[in-house]
């Protein structure tokens, strides 16, 4: 089981989400916890990081596996969020 950490720009994403994203989004985050590579998630090129397609939004995050920590880092729209 790994620990989910979230930033405050991450928050303050959340924050600004349409209500119904916002749920499935904190539902998708919940998930990480048990499985941070779920299938629908990309790693990104050059980079450690990750990304999980969520409707037209996009959770940006990193795993550090030693530890066992995700942090959640950005969650925007598809397309501001790779900006």
């Amino acid at each position: 089981m790994y620990n989910v950490r979230i930033t405050k720009h991450a928050l303050k994403d959340i924050e600004n989400l349409p209500k119904g994203y916002a749920r499935l989004i904190s539902q998708h985050i919940d998930g990480l916890a048990a499985n941070p590579r779920p299938p629908n998630s990309k790693r990104l090129k050059g980079d450690k990081d990750y990304s999980l397609r969520v409707g037209v939004y996009r959770i940006l995050y990193d795993i550090d596996d030693p530890s066992k920590i995700v942090t959640i880092y950005r969650v925007r729209h598809r397309r501001e969020v790779y900006r």
